[in-house]
């Protein structure tokens, strides 16, 4: 069996990631296999894919190997996924499965944005191994990478291959209408971010231009195409210990002068290969601070899509999340598949009332969850993540730390004795849901005199 190891790290050799598939080879699991580092070598690809046709089609299984990088694949990876569909690469019927490092930090979006290209190119899926980093420095962790690859390799050879699922989409595209109103008095600012490599994609920016002449506050576009990025994100933690960029390119100030300066951010895009596109995730990646400490934390987002949103249920829940995790109140996303005029004046006039209002809303599972993660991962590493150590000390990331409260801990000890105490049952006056709505009864039952007043 030929095995073909696309490994998406930037780092190439030295990925973390790919010792897991290096030991499962020196274990003899893997007698023949190639490995392309697409992450490294991208830029070269990119000028000449010869090597990665060969490669591919000769290939009985793709392993996709990489790091999670902000709820996606690396950027570099997902331009290889572009390079095969451009170049019409054709690799139905084999095998493909994923092997990822990560801190679990929504490493979920980033395997089913894998499973669901893997579903476009006809290839068939396998399953993921999801470990975390230093998951091979310990005996169970090796042994979940060699059981996993067995299992890859029973099933494969038993016929139980998941066949590729193509889900139908809507293929109707409205294009958004002028809007006859232009706002003359406008105050704040918004930055709406979008990917325009020239292609004349009339409908995204027929949306932009509704957007900008309906909503009452000033719009500065950015397009990502004209930047020029010097390249993806390398993972090297530069940022996190003093918070620039390797890249001099300078990034830096182009992300804070023109899209962190502003009140809120809407970020403008097609959909392409189940997310926003390669550059678009170079972009993301690029703010890697942005995940840890969030520049842009407490201004409301939106999104203006071409493209069946609804077709994608992974990047609903990436921009959910993204939002979530960023602190952002996410104002609504329109999108040119149903009445777009409709979508983006709801959008305009929403993010124009949280701009005034500073409106935010609580965090859900995405934001509280995601945020917990990386909170113990920086508190553990904050010698040398020393730029996400203060703000998240500055911001008070750390006093949710569950051993803080002490109080909450030994009142939960003292309810548990008297609720085992037969003749303290039987003196307490009030139940113990009575006794729990109390103080939340005092707080409404003050509100209530101060309206009154």
């Amino acid at each position: 069996m030929n095995i073909l190891v696309l490994n998406g790290s930037p780092s190439g050799p030295d990925s973390i990631t790919l010792q897991t598939f290096n030991y499962i080879q020196a274990c003899g699991l893997a007698d023949h296999a190639d490995i392309l580092h697409v992450g490294q070598r991208i830029k070269a690809i990119e000028k000449d894919f010869t090597e990665a046709e060969e490669l591919l089609r000769r290939a009985d299984l793709l392993l996709f190997c990489y790091p999670v990088y902000t709820f996606l694949v690396p950027s570099q990876l997902h331009r290889f996924i572009e390079l095969i569909k451009e170049h019409g690469i054709d690799v139905s019927g084999k095998h493909a499965a994923q092997i990822t490092t990560s801190k679990h930090f929504y490493d979920m979006t980033a395997h089913r944005f894998i499973a669901d290209n893997c579903a476009d190119l006809g290839l068939l899926y396998e399953g993921v191994l999801s470990a975390d980093m230093d998951d091979l420095l310990h005996e169970k962790g090796r042994k979940q990478a060699l059981s996993f690859f067995r299992f890859l390799l029973w099933r494969m050879e038993h016929g139980f291959s998941d066949a590729p699922v193509i889900h139908p989409k809507r293929t109707n595209r409205v294009m958004a209408s002028a809007n006859v109103y232009n706002a003359m008095d406008r105050h704040g600012k918004i930055a709406v971010v979008y990917d325009d490599p020239g292609d004349g994609n009339e409908y995204l920016q027929a949306m932009i231009r509704r957007f900008v002449s309906t909503i009452s506050t000033e719009c500065t576009l950015v397009n990502l195409s004209a930047f020029p990025f010097a390249g993806g994100c390398l993972g090297c933690f530069r940022c996190a210990v003093d918070g620039t960029c390797i890249y001099k390119d300078g990034f830096d100030s182009y992300l804070r002068e023109r899209i962190n300066s502003a009140d809120a951010v809407v970020y403008a895009f097609r959909i392409k290969d189940h997310s926003m596109g390669s550059r678009f995730k170079m972009y993301d990646d690029r703010q890697f601070c942005n995940g840890h400490r969030t520049v842009t934390m407490g201004k409301p987002v939106g999104y203006l899509i071409d493209g069946d949103l609804e077709a994608e249920e992974n990047l609903r829940t990436v921009i959910e999340a993204r939002a979530q995790v960023g602190g952002n109140y996410l104002a609504g996303t329109a999108t040119d598949t149903e009445d777009p005029d409709k979508a983006v004046d709801a959008l305009a006039r929403t993010l124009e009332y949280a701009i005034t209002n500073q409106y935010e809303t609580p965090k859900n599972f995405y934001g509280t969850g995601g945020l917990k993660i990386f909170r113990d991962l920086i508190y553990q590493m904050q010698g040398l993540m020393k730029e996400d150590h203060r703000f998240y000390k500055e911001h008070g990331f750390y006093d949710d730390f569950p051993q803080k409260k002490k109080g909450m801990i030994a009142a939960m000890y003292l309810v548990s004795a008297m609720m085992n105490n037969k003749q303290l049952q039987k003196k307490m006056p009030v139940s113990m849901t009575e006794g729990m709505l109390m103080p939340y009864k005092a707080i409404i039952e003050k509100a209530k005199k101060k309206n009154e007043a």
